[in-house]
């Protein structure tokens, strides 16, 4: 850390040069700017930058380098651990960089580092035009994209990573660079998965797709009825095309409650074919029928500011003994509370996507994501034990891989498994070209090689 006088006069240079506001300890607004999504992260930045554009990301990453602060980089803010903020640190905020542009005649758009996922699909939907996105609108889609991330469409479109076309970045000596396929193509390999280890990502070309028509089949069920509900969406999964996809979640906001959502590219009565083992289900409540994909994104939605924690495990199969298992995982859910218990199918597109990137979960068939969302702090320790329970119960069906998106910080073991043992020097290598001295730490870490 810098002397005391060559702080000050930093921050004062630096709140006249930026476009956008900074904030520091003891500023109207500061304890605004600094919380994120989940309510158990309390952290004190020591600033806080929220660029308007590339040229502020450049000098708040010069800012942090020249008093030797380490840097935070916010986009959504959804990440579990709050990787998003650290104590004493600079926090170069992007949600002022929120830009989407959308090429209808190339099927591709540009996003900017801190736009979220609902800014991208409200501005692809009048294009009849779909990114590969997530399961909620507000994670931001930088961070998405950049840890491989999985959604409601990439049985069909593939990950979100992997239709990514290009990045531009700004790195740890405070320098712009893009990555693609041919330029720096090492850097954008190991994008595709390492997630914010290289630099911030002040904006993303992505990869669109023609999607006219999306309709969703969302039916009620009883809790007792969730292994039958299980076994069937297993059915619709295994015979239906890879237009098909959707989850089955246990929810807790008051009573218990089971729901399974089939989405599928295309119109009602392919839906109603394809869904059929879950509609002959007795059921309490159904909405059949096309629905914006945006609108599909806000199904599983999720207050900000609540406590949270969430991990997953990647499944082999399914057999009867994991559906059993995965639904008697409900039974210890936080009650009441927002807390989710979601099961989703993998396979398709993302089985058949490119190999090489340092994306290990491809060959699994089915993933597991307890999420626990809860208000009081004196529910931490049974929401925290309820996310461990489940995993350990769904262990013997593993592949031993992991979507790191969906998991916060579990120890260096885990990243390597959502990162690919067999990537892991590659990876290292490519953290030392572009950040030696691991200035992006807050983050599932690659440590230079």
């Amino acid at each position: 850390m810098a002397p005391p006088s060559k702080a000050h006069t930093a921050l004062a240079e630096l709140r006249e040069d930026l476009g956008g506001d900074v904030f520091a300890p003891g500023d109207p607004g500061y304890d605004e700017a600094r919380a994120v999504f989940n309510g158990r992260i309390d952290r004190y930045p020591a600033v806080i930058a929220q660029c308007a554009g590339d040229a502020d990301v450049v000098r708040a990453v010069r800012f942090g380098r020249e008093l030797d602060l380490h840097i935070a980089v916010r986009g959504g803010g959804h990440s579990v651990a709050g990787s998003a903020t650290a104590d004493a640190a600079l926090v170069v905020d992007l949600r002022r960089m929120d830009g989407v542009t959308v090429d209808p005649a190339a099927e591709a758009v540009r996003v900017q580092g801190g736009a979220v996922m609902s800014r991208l699909d409200r501005a692809t939907r009048p294009y009849g035009l779909a990114a590969a996105g997530g399961r909620a609108p507000g994670i931001g889609v930088g961070g998405f994209v950049l840890g491989g991330g999985s959604g409601w469409l990439d049985r069909l479109f593939g990950t979100a990573v992997d239709n990514l076309i290009g990045v531009e970045l700004v790195t740890a000596d405070g320098e712009r660079v893009h990555a693609n396929a041919d330029e720096n193509p090492e850097l954008f390999w190991a994008l595709h998965g390492g997630g914010g280890n290289f630099g911030v990502a002040t904006a993303l070309t992505l990869e669109l797709h023609e999607l006219p028509v999306l309709s969703v089949a969302l039916l009620r069920y009883p809790p007792s009825s969730g292994p039958d509900v299980v076994r069937a969406f297993r059915e619709v999964i295994r015979t239906g095309p890879d237009e098909a996809g959707g989850a089955v979640v246990y929810l807790a906001d008051g009573e218990p409650v089971c729901a399974a959502l089939v989405t599928f590219v295309g119109g009602e009565e392919g839906l109603r074919k394809v869904a059929g083992p879950l509609l002959a289900l007795p059921h309490e409540a159904e909405v059949v029928g096309p629905v914006p994909y945006s609108e599909v994104q806000c199904l599983l939605d999720l207050p900000s500011g609540l406590r949270n924690h969430g991990s997953a495990e990647c499944l082999a199969a399914l057999p009867d003994e994991a559906v059993d298992a995965w639904c008697g995982g409900a039974e210890g859910m936080p009650v009441p509370s927002g807390s989710q218990h979601v099961l989703f199918p993998l396979g398709g597109a993302i089985a058949s996507g490119p190999a090489e990137y340092p994306v290990p979960y491809r060959n699994a068939a089915w993933a597991v994501h307890p999420f626990g969302i809860w208000a009081d702090p004196a529910d931490d320790e049974r929401a925290i034990a309820w996310v461990r329970d489940v995993r350990a119960g769904v262990r013997p069906w593993t592949t031993g891989a992991v979507c790191l998106n969906l998991v916060g910080d579990e120890g260096p073991e885990r990243v390597r498994a959502g990162l690919g043992v067999g990537n892991a020097l590659r990876l290292g290598k490519v953290k030392r070209r572009w950040d030696p001295d691991n200035v992006f730490r807050f983050n599932h870490n690659i440590e230079p090689l």
